[in-house]
Protein backbone atom coordinates (compact mmCIF):
# COMPACT_ATOMS: atom_id res chain seq x y z
CA UNK A 1 0.00 0.00 0.00
CA UNK A 2 1.31 3.41 -0.95
CA UNK A 3 0.85 6.49 1.21
CA UNK A 4 1.05 10.02 -0.09
CA UNK A 5 2.24 12.87 2.06
CA UNK A 6 -0.08 15.80 1.71
CA UNK A 7 1.21 19.19 2.77
CA UNK A 8 -1.43 21.16 4.59
CA UNK A 9 -1.30 24.62 6.05
CA UNK A 10 -2.40 24.66 9.66
CA UNK A 11 -3.23 28.06 11.05
CA UNK A 12 -2.58 28.16 14.78
CA UNK A 13 -5.24 29.63 17.03
CA UNK A 14 -4.41 33.08 18.35
CA UNK A 15 -4.59 32.88 22.12
CA UNK A 16 -4.04 36.57 22.68
CA UNK A 17 -6.73 39.13 23.48
CA UNK A 18 -7.39 42.32 21.55
CA UNK A 19 -9.20 45.20 23.24
CA UNK A 20 -9.59 48.62 21.71
CA UNK A 21 -7.27 47.63 18.89
CA UNK A 22 -4.46 46.74 21.32
CA UNK A 23 -3.16 43.17 21.55
CA UNK A 24 -2.55 41.64 25.00
CA UNK A 25 -1.33 38.30 26.30
CA UNK A 26 -4.46 38.03 28.42
CA UNK A 27 -6.87 39.50 30.93
CA UNK A 28 -6.04 39.06 34.62
CA UNK A 29 -8.92 39.73 37.00
CA UNK A 30 -8.18 39.99 40.71
CA UNK A 31 -11.29 39.25 42.79
CA UNK A 32 -11.46 39.81 46.55
CA UNK A 33 -14.50 38.50 48.42
CA UNK A 34 -15.28 39.88 51.88
CA UNK A 35 -17.90 38.48 54.24
CA UNK A 36 -17.84 35.26 52.22
CA UNK A 37 -19.19 31.84 53.28
CA UNK A 38 -18.26 28.17 52.66
CA UNK A 39 -14.57 29.00 52.32
CA UNK A 40 -13.48 25.73 53.91
CA UNK A 41 -15.72 23.51 51.77
CA UNK A 42 -13.28 22.12 49.21
CA UNK A 43 -15.94 20.26 47.18
CA UNK A 44 -18.05 23.40 46.94
CA UNK A 45 -15.03 25.50 45.93
CA UNK A 46 -14.24 23.03 43.14
CA UNK A 47 -17.83 23.09 41.90
CA UNK A 48 -17.85 26.90 41.82
CA UNK A 49 -14.53 26.99 39.96
CA UNK A 50 -15.96 24.56 37.40
CA UNK A 51 -19.02 26.83 37.04
CA UNK A 52 -16.67 29.76 36.37
CA UNK A 53 -14.73 27.78 33.79
CA UNK A 54 -17.90 26.82 31.95
CA UNK A 55 -19.33 30.37 32.02
CA UNK A 56 -16.05 31.86 30.80
CA UNK A 57 -15.78 29.37 27.91
CA UNK A 58 -12.38 28.19 29.09
CA UNK A 59 -10.90 24.70 28.77
CA UNK A 60 -10.11 22.86 32.01
CA UNK A 61 -6.89 20.86 32.06
CA UNK A 62 -6.55 20.11 35.80
CA UNK A 63 -7.78 21.26 39.21
CA UNK A 64 -5.74 20.88 42.37
CA UNK A 65 -7.09 22.16 45.69
CA UNK A 66 -5.27 21.81 48.99
CA UNK A 67 -7.00 22.03 52.39
CA UNK A 68 -5.08 23.54 55.30
CA UNK A 69 -5.40 22.69 59.00
CA UNK A 70 -7.24 23.93 60.88
CA UNK A 71 -8.88 25.63 57.89
CA UNK A 72 -8.43 27.36 54.55
CA UNK A 73 -8.02 26.22 50.98
CA UNK A 74 -5.53 27.09 48.27
CA UNK A 75 -5.55 25.81 44.76
CA UNK A 76 -5.53 26.28 41.05
CA UNK A 77 -7.53 25.29 38.02
CA UNK A 78 -5.05 25.02 35.16
CA UNK A 79 -6.70 26.02 31.91
CA UNK A 80 -5.62 25.77 28.29
CA UNK A 81 -6.12 29.55 28.38
CA UNK A 82 -4.17 30.06 31.69
CA UNK A 83 -5.59 29.61 35.23
CA UNK A 84 -7.95 30.41 38.09
CA UNK A 85 -6.39 30.37 41.55
CA UNK A 86 -7.96 30.60 44.99
CA UNK A 87 -6.77 31.26 48.55
CA UNK A 88 -9.26 31.36 51.42
CA UNK A 89 -9.14 32.66 54.99
CA UNK A 90 -12.34 31.25 56.54
CA UNK A 91 -11.62 32.83 59.95
CA UNK A 92 -11.77 36.23 58.27
CA UNK A 93 -14.55 35.37 55.77
CA UNK A 94 -12.15 36.40 52.99
CA UNK A 95 -11.21 34.77 49.68
CA UNK A 96 -8.78 35.85 46.98
CA UNK A 97 -9.32 34.65 43.41
CA UNK A 98 -7.11 35.31 40.40
CA UNK A 99 -8.67 34.70 37.01
CA UNK A 100 -6.14 34.95 34.18
CA UNK A 101 -7.30 34.01 30.69
CA UNK A 102 -6.35 34.53 27.10
CA UNK A 103 -8.03 33.69 23.83
CA UNK A 104 -11.75 33.71 23.18
CA UNK A 105 -12.84 33.55 26.83
CA UNK A 106 -14.95 35.65 29.17
CA UNK A 107 -12.95 35.89 32.42
CA UNK A 108 -15.25 38.68 33.65
CA UNK A 109 -18.06 36.11 33.85
CA UNK A 110 -16.42 34.66 36.97
CA UNK A 111 -16.89 37.65 39.30
CA UNK A 112 -20.69 37.49 39.67
CA UNK A 113 -20.60 33.69 39.94
CA UNK A 114 -18.07 33.85 42.79
CA UNK A 115 -19.89 36.65 44.64
CA UNK A 116 -23.22 34.81 44.50
CA UNK A 117 -21.89 31.34 45.30
CA UNK A 118 -19.93 32.46 48.35
CA UNK A 119 -22.62 34.95 49.43
CA UNK A 120 -20.04 37.73 49.64
CA UNK A 121 -21.10 40.87 51.48
CA UNK A 122 -18.61 42.84 49.39
CA UNK A 123 -16.52 42.18 46.30
CA UNK A 124 -13.60 44.14 44.87
CA UNK A 125 -12.58 43.48 41.26
CA UNK A 126 -9.45 44.76 39.55
CA UNK A 127 -8.56 44.05 35.93
CA UNK A 128 -5.05 44.00 34.53
CA UNK A 129 -4.39 43.66 30.80
CA UNK A 130 -1.19 41.61 30.68
CA UNK A 131 1.50 41.72 28.00
CA UNK A 132 0.45 44.86 26.15
CA UNK A 133 1.53 44.96 22.52
CA UNK A 134 3.24 41.58 22.56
Amino acid sequence: MEYKTVKTEVKEADYTVTRGGVRYAGVHIIIDLFGAKRLNDISFIEKVMRDCIKASRATLLHIHLHPFEPNGVSGVAVLAESHISVHTWPDDDYAAFDVFMCGDTLPEACAPILAKAFKAERMEVNEILRGKDI
